[in-house]
């Protein structure tokens, strides 16, 4: 894959700068994820993971090129992780047709002009991969509900699932549920595990919780903890302590030209 020579310093995501550290020990790579992430992939050798972040969802045995704007972010990449470069989405800085496939997990709402993004992993490969999620089903999860509803009008703001899969004319949409065990910290991964949201270690590795107002986020963990105690948590949500895996609305698009 041949690398443009201009390399926008300017670039750099702020968010990630200022919440992103300890970030690579809260997000871990599910090996349930990877393989439907490489099972969409198909055949392509070569990706180009755009808001590759730590690279937790990057394929070991394809080649690949990292685009990411946070200092800190690549910073935490692993030793032997793939290459990787500074730069924003909406400017990538490779050439046409780069790659066999562009790969974009959980980043797609966190983009300035998300469409112009879209544009763009339609112009570097011709099979576009994006894990997205869908707004409106986060907004229903028992924590933005119940304890921070301040986190709904974030999460409404930003592009949907079913916007991006529109936007790129889909050929598959593939709805990925979350185990109750699941290992990458994502927002909603603890839907089973409530105690897990009275770390704050758990709280900073969500952008959802890092980007609310804290005194909200601070209430919302402190009604938590009083319901945990008291037994009443558990009482309200038997339904969800009987379940293997529930739908919160993360979706695995595929598009190809």
């Amino acid at each position: 894959m041949e690398v443009k020579n201009e390399h926008p310093e300017a670039c750099v995501s702020a968010l990630y700068d200022r919440i992103g550290t300890g970030y690579s020990l809260g997000r871990r790579t599910d090996p349930r994820w990877m393989a439907e992430i490489v099972a969409a992939l198909g055949d392509a050798r070569s990706i180009i993971d755009v808001g590759a972040g730590t690279g937790s969802y990057e394929p070991p045995d394809r080649t690949v090129l990292a685009v990411e704007p946070s200092a800190e972010m690549v910073r935490q990449r692993p030793a032997g992780a793939s290459p990787a470069v500074r730069a924003l989405a909406e400017a990538l800085p490779v050439r046409d047709r780069a790659a066999d496939a562009a790969l974009a997990v959980l980043t797609v709402h966190h983009w300035t002009d998300w469409r112009g993004g879209l544009a763009e992993l339609r112009r570097i490969a011709p099979r576009q991969v994006v894990l997205a999620y869908d707004t409106r089903l986060h907004t229903e999860f028992w924590f933005v509900r119940e304890y921070v509803p301040e986190i709904a009008d974030l999460e409404l703001g930003r592009p949907s699932a079913p916007d991006i899969a529109a936007e790129l004319g889909a050929e598959s949409v593939l709805p990925l549920p979350l185990p109750w065990d699941f290992t990458d910290g994502v927002f909603p991964a603890y839907w089973r595990r409530p105690a897990a949201y009275l770390d704050p270690r758990v709280r900073r590795a969500c952008s959802a919780l890092a980007q609310t107002d804290p005194a909200a986020v601070e209430r919302g963990v402190r009604r938590l903890r009083e319901d945990l105690d008291s037994g009443r948590w558990h009482e309200q949500h038997r339904d969800l302590l009987a379940l293997d895996q529930w739908d919160a609305g993360f979706r695995l698009i595929v598009a190809r030209e």
